[in-house]
């Protein structure tokens, strides 16, 4: 292993530490309750390594907002993967989707303070770069197996983004989640059954 290697393995490997203690802490007290020199001692490195990697605390925020949509499309895309029926598949993707909205960490980051921190332009763009094509493929599919109508699926796919964000923005702030997700959820699916052919 050459030395350059080296280095970037052990950067990788800083970045990674990063990221983690970041997620933990803001996911726990949320972004405006965590100070750098925290972050930086729970990741075990120097203020000098954050900077190296990320220019200021929002940067960092950042980055972990984009790992969480990240992993909450790849899990959605986990439990609609094998499902034959475009329907079931569009429900199950749903259903997912809320499922992973009422885990405190990613209401926290994602939903509380993704667009109080990042702005709600910057918030539903990096929402839209994760999200936009599994909605898009999920809407397609079902149309073209003749289970939805035939609509301006990227248009509905920015609806129905909307539609879903609101309601995971109803379950963030739900004195009871589950029963705000079970109500929202049902409401949502009435919404989409009007496209069924």
């Amino acid at each position: 292993m050459s030395d350059q290697d080296g280095r970037s393995e052990r950067g990788e490997a800083t970045r990674v530490a990063l990221l983690n203690a970041a997620r933990q802490l803001f996911s726990s007290r949320g972004y405006r309750a965590v100070g750098t020199n925290e972050v930086v001692e729970r990741a075990g490195v120097t203020r000098g390594a954050l900077y190296h990697h990320f220019h200021e605390k929002k940067d960092l925020f950042r980055a972990v907002y984009e790992e969480v949509e990240r992993e909450l499309v790849e899990a959605t895309a986990a439990k609609v993967q094998g499902i034959d029926d475009p329907w079931d598949a569009v429900v199950s993707g749903i259903s997912a989707f809320f499922d992973a909205c009422t885990d405190p960490a990613l209401r926290q980051i994602g939903l509380v303070d993704g667009p109080a921190v990042l702005g709600w332009a910057e918030w539903r763009e990096i929402g839209n770069r994760y999200v936009f094509g599994l909605v898009t493929f999920g809407l397609q599919n079902a149309m073209d197996a003749g289970v939805l109508r035939q609509v301006d699926v990227k248009q509905m796919a920015h609806l129905l983004i909307g539609a879903m964000g609101e309601a995971a923005m109803v379950l963030a702030n739900a004195d009871d989640p589950q029963a705000a997700r079970e109500q929202v959820e049902s409401n949502l699916l009435i919404l989409i059954e009007g496209l069924r052919t």
